[in-house]
C-alpha cells in the first residue's frame, strides 16, 4: 500500500483535509503584505530641496522658483537648489537659470503632502544620493528569505514541518513588531531581514504540508486555493495602506495576525508522511487514527498498526538532503529545472510588482489591477495543470511573462496605460507562474527531500528578489536595460522547463529510485543502482 491509498482509505479529501487547508491558507493572505509591503512604507513623495534661508525674509514669503531650478518639465528638481536666490525669474516663464550656480540639498529635502507623507522614505530621507538605499531595505528583506528558504527547508527534514511552521510564524509577528519601532534604518533593514526569513519558512512548511496530507487528485484544486488566498492578500494590503498612510502602523498591523497564527498553529498535526520517513510510526499512527476520526472512517483507522506504517517508510538520505538534490542524474535535472523556473519568476515578478510607481498611475490603482490580474490568471493555470499538465503550464505562464516584458521595451512611455496593461499581463502570467510552480516542485522531488527541494526553489527565487530591484538601479544608465533583463529570464526558464518530467496523475515520488526511475535512468525491478540512493539515516 502506498501513502497515497492510504490517505484515499481514511477518506481521501475529507473533513480533516478541508479544515487543515483553511488553516494553512489564513496566514498565506497577510504573506503578500510583507513581500509587498514596501510599495506602501517605502513610497517616494514629490519633493525638493529645503531653500536656503534668505536674510530678513521668513522661508514662506520666497517664491519657490526663486531658490529652486526646474526639470525638463518645469517641475522643481528634486535635488539641487540655487546657490543664491534667482530674483530675476520672478515675472518670467518660471524656467531656470542655466548659468546660474547650483548646489546639493545640504539642508535636507520638502515632502510634499499625499499619499506617502510619512515612509521610510521621508523618515530617513533616502533621496537623491541615498535612494539606492530603499532598493538596499527590499534587498535586505529578500535576503532574509533566501537565507529562510534554504536554512527552513532543511530544518523542516529534520525536525518537521509543524513545528519549524509555528516558530516562524512567532517569529514573523516579533520581527513585523519591531520594525514598526525600529529607531534607525540600520535596525529597519535587519528587522526586515527577520521578518523575510521566517516568511520563508511559513511559505515553504504551509506547501509542504497541504503537499503530504492532501490526496494526489486534490492537490492542484489546493494548491490553487492557497494562490487565491495570496492574491486576497494583494487586496486586502491595498485597502489596509490606504487606510493607514503612517509607515508605522501599517507594519504594525500587517504583523500582529501572524501572533494568532501562532497560537493556534500548535493544534495541526504533524506530517504523518514526514513521521513515517524519520523513523517514527507510532506518532503517525496516532495522527493518522485522528484523521479518520475526523473523516468519519474510525473503523480504517482502528485498523492500522505500526506495521503497516513501517511498511511505508522509506530509508534515509546518504550523505544528507542537500547532497541528494545533485547526487544522481535524473534528480538533478530535477534540481536544475526547478532552479531555474524559481529565479525567473521571482526575479521577473519583482521587478514588475515592486516598481508600481514607475508606471504613472496612482500606487492604490496599480496594485488593485496587479492583485486583481491574479484571479483569471490563477484560474487559467488551474485549468492548465490540471488538463494540459503541469510542464506545459509552466513554461506557457513564463514564456507570455516574458514576452510582454519585452514588447513593453518597444512602447513609449507616453502610452501609459498600455504599457500598464502589459505589465498587468505580465504579471498575472508570473503569478500563474508561481502557482504552478509549487505544485510543480512538490511533484517532482520525492518525500525524503520535498521539503529541501522546495528550499532550494524558494533559495532560488529569493536570490531572484534580491537582484530584481539591483538591476533596476541599472536602468539610470540605460533605461531599456532592467525590462530586457526581466523578460529574457523567464522566456529562456520557459525553455528548460521542456526538459523536466511531467507529474500530472503521477503518485508522489517516496525515494530518490523513484525519481531515477522516473527518469528512466532505472527500472522499477532493477536491483543494481550505481548511486547510493538508499542507507540508514545518519
Amino acid at each position: 500500500m502506498t501513502f497515497a491509498e492510504l490517505l484515499a482509505q481514511l477518506g481521501g479529501m475529507g473533513r480533516f483535509q478541508v479544515a487543515y487547508v483553511a488553516a494553512l491558507a489564513a496566514p498565506l493572505l497577510m504573506l503578500a503584505s510583507h513581500n509587498l509591503l514596501q510599495n506602501f512604507t517605502a513610497g517616494v513623495p514629490e519633493h525638493h530641496c529645503r531653500p536656503r534661508a534668505v536674510a530678513n525674509t521668513s522661508a514662506g514669503d520666497v517664491p519657490l522658483v526663486v531658490t529652486i531650478p526646474r526639470d525638463g518639465r518645469q517641475r522643481p528638481q528634486r535635488c539641487r537648489r540655487f546657490v543664491e536666490p534667482q530674483w530675476g525669474l520672478l515675472g518670467g516663464n518660471g524656467s531656470s537659470n542655466g548659468s546660474a550656480a547650483t548646489e546639493p540639498c545640504r539642508d535636507g529635502w520638502t515632502y510634499r503632502d499625499g499619499a506617502f507623507a510619512r515612509t521610510v522614505v521621508t523618515e530617513w530621507d533616502l533621496v537623491c544620493e541615498a535612494k539606492a538605499l530603499r532598493d538596499v531595505a527590499q534587498a535586505a528583506y529578500m535576503g532574509g528569505v533566501l537565507l529562510g528558504s534554504a536554512l527552513f527547508g532543511v530544518l523542516s527534514d529534520r525536525w518537521g514541518r509543524r513545528l519549524v511552521l509555528s516558530w516562524c510564524y512567532l517569529q514573523l509577528g516579533v520581527s513585523g513588531m519591531v520594525t514598526s519601532v525600529a529607531p534607525t534604518f540600520v535596525t529597519y533593514c535587519l528587522c526586515r531581514c527577520l521578518g523575510g526569513l521566517a516568511m520563508a519558512g511559513v511559505s515553504l512548511n504551509s506547501a509542504s504540508l497541504c503537499m503530504e496530507w492532501i490526496p494526489t487528485g486534490a492537490r492542484a484544486v489546493v494548491g490553487t486555493i492557497n494562490g487565491y488566498c495570496y492574491t486576497l492578500g494583494q487586496f486586502v494590503l491595498a485597502g489596509v495602506a490606504f487606510g493607514l498612510p503612517d509607515w508605522r502602523r501599517l507594519q504594525l498591523v500587517v504583523s500582529l495576525p501572524f501572533f494568532l497564527f501562532f497560537l493556534y498553529s500548535w493544534l495541526l498535526p504533524e506530517s504523518a508522511r514526514w513521521q513515517v520517513i524519520s523513523g517514527r510510526p507510532d506518532l503517525a499512527l496516532k495522527g493518522l487514527r485522528k484523521v479518520a476520526r475526523v473523516n468519519g472512517r474510525r473503523d480504517e483507522g482502528d485498523k492500522l498498526s505500526p506495521e503497516v506504517l513501517q511498511g511505508l517508510g522509506v530509508p534515509g538520505v546518504p550523505g544528507g538532503a542537500i547532497a541528494a538534490l545533485i547526487r544522481s542524474p535524473g534528480i538533478r535535472r530535477v534540481s536544475g529545472g526547478v532552479a531555474c523556473v524559481w529565479f525567473s519568476t521571482s526575479f521577473a515578478y519583482y521587478g514588475l510588482a515592486m516598481d508600481l510607481q514607475g508606471f504613472g498611475v496612482d500606487v492604490y490603482v496599480s496594485q488593485l489591477l496587479f492583485a486583481a490580474v491574479d484571479v483569471p490568471a490563477k484560474l487559467a493555470s488551474a485549468v492548465a495543470v490540471t488538463r494540459l499538465g503541469r510542464r506545459v503550464a509552466q513554461g506557457g505562464s513564463l514564456a507570455l511573462a516574458g514576452g510582454c516584458i519585452l514588447a513593453n521595451v518597444l512602447v513609449p512611455n507616453e502610452l501609459q496605460t498600455l504599457r500598464l496593461t502589459l505589465a498587468v499581463i505580465g504579471k498575472g502570467s508570473l503569478a500563474a507562474s508561481f502557482n504552478c510552480a509549487y505544485i510543480f516542485t512538490g511533484e517532482l522531488f520525492p518525500t525524503i527531500i520535498r521539503q529541501t527541494g522546495l528550499g532550494l526553489g524558494g533559495t532560488l527565487a529569493r536570490v531572484g528578489g534580491m537582484v530584481a530591484p539591483l538591476v533596476r538601479v541599472a536602468g539610470d544608465a540605460a533605461p531599456a536595460l532592467p525590462p530586457v533583463i526581466y523578460g529574457a529570464a523567464p522566456v529562456l526558464s520557459a525553455a528548460v522547463t521542456l526538459l523536466l518530467p511531467e507529474t500530472r496523475n503521477v503518485p508522489l515520488p517516496e525515494t530518490l529510485r523513484d525519481v531515477e526511475t522516473r527518469a528512466g535512468h532505472l527500472k522499477d525491478d532493477d536491483a543494481t543502482i550505481t548511486v547510493p540512493l538508499s542507507v540508514t539515516r545518519a
